[in-house]
């Protein structure tokens, strides 16, 4: 008889609690009874977002449980719960039977046998997973201290990813309140060091109104130079095939947990990108998505191409990337204003480009830059630490499920 250990099922080791949905009536937005959940829109990096809040609850998720989107493209998808939810049936709530300190090796063994899930969810168009499927998912048997030291390691790497996630959300702010004093209550120092308007600083008029003497009304054409994209032909492998190049569509942009691009999910020869016109723009390229949505935003930190879904603004010395993000996330309404289509809204760079930009002066954007510039240098660096993180993360995930890293006859001892 064979002594190899025979494969676990899911169902052995977790709860598997699916969501079903509130009747519509018991539901609002007026934060009045339970968050409820009803699918991975309200999923953040790592913890939801709710909009919605139900009096009726018909399946709740406890504190700690995994969140587990089990409908529609996004299936797959995980979250922690960090407070009590309904959920919906488009998520299902994972707890192990062994307690909280357990909950990560449950979601690292969910994600290493999500290959497998998902070729047997079910669904013409989008998977679906069952909670039959779930809890006859066979994956690796390890024993119950084997399952502790890897939701251990897990788990650290985990909490420091976050913790850089929550750094980054921290340094924006202020990039962003900074902004908004500055440049929409105009309270920036004046030579004496003084906030600008409230120590009585002369302002003008102008067609945009009140302005503080000395800046001008442009459009946002002038301060940048425009960009626009397209996509090689998809099936000639010359732009494709071993690229290394980076090319970015708005996908890159819907998955970051900071603003600034590292890398893309997909490459392109440099005979690909030659056959864009735009070819490849240069590190610091301030990228806004266009269409479908139009507003995903980020700097890309290396050399880059673009498909036709972006408009990319190469910025100068004084009207820098890191000024024109927050400007643009504070005017997102005047830029979705000027989007158009029947099928999808888009802006156009002709549109993008005349769209009315205050320009302050030289001193201020300096003095701006020189503090803001730093906090984005921090975030490039906890961005580029969160990426190497998660590289090793999924390298000892693998080993570790396999047995080569803690667990296995003659697995390594980290």
């Amino acid at each position: 008889m064979s002594s190899k250990k025979r494969p676990e099922k899911l169902g052995d080791i977790a709860e598997i609690i699916m969501g079903q949905s509130p009747k519509g009536d018991t539901c609002s937005d007026k934060n009045i009874g339970l968050p409820l959940l009803n699918g991975p829109t309200e999923f953040g990096s790592n913890h939801p977002l709710p909009t919605q809040f139900t009096t009726d609850p018909c399946k709740i998720a406890e504190v700690g449980d995994l969140l587990f989107c089990v409908r529609g493209s996004t299936t797959g998808r995980m979250n922690w719960a960090e407070q009590k939810y309904a959920i919906g049936r488009g998520i299902g709530a994972l707890r192990h039977l062994q307690g909280k300190e357990y909950q990560s090796y449950l979601r690292g063994v969910i994600e290493y046998k999500l290959p497998d899930l998902l070729a047997r969810a079910t669904g013409s168009t989008f998977p679906n997973v069952s909670r039959d499927q779930l809890t006859n998912l066979e994956i690796p048997n390890h024993t119950l201290p084997v399952q502790k030291k890897i939701a251990a390691i897990l788990s650290s790497l985990d909490d420091k990813i976050e913790l850089n996630t929550r750094m980054n959300k921290v340094l924006e702010e202020i990039a962003r309140a900074l902004f908004q004093r500055w440049f929409v209550a105009f309270e920036f120092p004046n030579a004496e060091g003084k906030p600008y308007k409230s120590a009585g600083g002369n302002m003008v008029e102008s067609e945009m109104g009140m302005v503080p003497e000395g800046w001008r009304v442009g459009t946002i054409g002038e301060i940048a130079e425009i960009k626009g994209g397209s996509t090689p032909d998809t099936t000639n492998s010359l732009y494709w095939e071993n690229g290394q190049n980076p090319f970015c569509t708005p996908k890159d942009l819907s998955t970051l947990n900071s603003p600034i691009l590292l890398d893309t999910e997909r490459h392109i020869t440099n005979e690909g990108v030659h056959s864009i016109s735009s070819k490849q723009l240069p590190a610091g390229t301030l990228l806004l998505s266009s269409r479908a949505p139009v507003g995903y935003l980020a700097i890309s930190s290396i050399p880059i191409s673009v498909n036709q879904g972006f408009i990319a603004m190469i910025c100068d010395e004084y009207i820098s990337n890191v000024y024109l993000i927050q400007w643009l996330r504070e005017n997102m309404d005047i830029i979705e204003g000027r989007a158009n289509g029947s099928t999808f809204q888009e802006i156009s760079k002709r549109n993008f480009r005349t769209i009315p930009f205050l320009i302050p002066s030289i001193d201020v954007l300096t003095q701006y830059n020189s503090v803001v510039k730093p906090l984005y240098n921090q975030i490039t660096t906890l961005t580029k630490e969160m990426t190497s993180l998660s590289g090793l993360r999924d390298t000892l995930l693998s080993k570790m499920m396999t047995g080569d890293i803690i667990g296995g006859k003659n697995a390594a001892v980290i």
